[in-house]
């Protein structure tokens, strides 16, 4: 009986410090880790998930899982992680949109900022300020300048309002006291290309990885990147700094994210195969091949991706108010 009152108080006080039973004593992870992408399978958000998961299921040794949750610009895939369990086996690669941009754009249910935990910035994705061939303006300065003598004349192709051409464009305006109408195309930004292309409309803000194999092939026209460094991808093509407008950085960047109270030390392990699999020399050579780029080190870093999340929202938000953008 003594014996028994002994095994059974050594168990409770086992129990009682996590080391029996406990989900909290399982090694990290534990099963499938589940990444969702808020957005269909082939797009740029769900392509740089997919270079990522597989060096992270090398290094943390289990799957790492791919989900696509579309609609609603986004929100329903992120707002479903913002819910989640925060126990690092449900976590979310977006994007620019998803976390800075819809936050002003649509009355969320979750707050893009405070209900999650930063994990880190994956990859960034300039602009090219991008024209039809037949654009008189040879160079950004002329372009702004003919532009400032025909206000309004001039049509942007964007995705859609508030999309980040649509916000690129808008913070152009402001930056050069120019004016021109936005042309929204629903259908996303390929119709939109392929009627630039025609001349139908006269410029685009749009990522790299989108317009550049179009400026390779002689079929539109590039100004200018924004961004303060000259794409190892197109060295041709100078920064907005060279060109003549300082200062006009967009890039269309990604980063993985946790719910909020996902604890220290899982955010630090995940962390740990991100920046393994930013090292890894053919998901950097993919990345290049793709025009997107892979983030300083110290980007790379939750903290340091924390405080770049912080700092978009702080540059975005007012930007959008004062254009008096709506989400669709």
């Amino acid at each position: 009986m003594k014996t028994r009152k002994v095994l059974l108080l050594s168990f409770t006080f086992a129990a009682a410090l996590g080391l029996v039973g406990s989900p909290k004593a399982q090694v990290y992870p534990s099963r499938p880790i589940t990444v969702v992408v808020p957005f269909a399978a082939g797009g740029p958000t769900d392509t740089v998930a997919r270079l990522i998961a597989e060096p992270m299921r090398a290094s943390l040794g289990q799957p790492v899982i791919i989900e696509n949750v579309t609609g609603a610009a986004g929100s329903i895939g992120t707002g479903r992680v913002a819910r989640a369990a925060p126990d690092g086996h449900t976590l979310v690669v977006g994007f620019w949109g998803t976390h800075v941009l819809n936050g002003v754009l649509y009355p969320l249910q979750y707050d893009v900022l405070k209900d999650f935990e930063p994990i880190s910035l994956l990859a960034t994705n300039p602009q090219l300020i991008v024209a039809k061939n037949a654009m008189p303006a040879k160079d950004l300065n002329e372009l702004i300048s003919w532009l400032k003598a025909n206000p309004g004349k001039a049509s942007q192709a964007t995705a859609g309002a508030g999309s980040p051409a649509h916000v690129g464009g808008a913070f152009f305006q402001s930056m050069t006291g120019t004016r021109f109408q936005f042309v929204p195309y629903s259908r996303g930004a390929a119709p939109a290309m392929q009627d630039l292309i025609a001349g139908q409309v006269d410029l685009m803000f749009d990522q790299t990885s989108h317009s550049l194999p179009h400026v390779r092939a002689g079929k539109i026209k590039a100004y200018a990147v924004t961004a303060n460094a000259r794409l190892p991808s197109a060295p041709d093509i100078p920064t907005v700094d060279e060109a003549g407008l300082p200062g006009f950085y967009v890039s269309v960047w990604a980063g993985m994210w946790a719910p909020r109270g996902t604890p220290a030390g899982v955010i630090a392990k995940l962390n740990g195969g991100v920046m393994r699999a930013l090292a890894d020399q053919k998901v950097r050579e993919r990345f290049a091949d793709l025009g997107q780029e892979v983030p300083a080190p110290a980007l790379q870093t939750s903290e340091g991706f924390g405080a770049f999340h912080r700092a978009e929202i702080d540059k975005w938000w007012p930007i959008i108010k004062a254009a008096n953008i709506k989400g669709e």
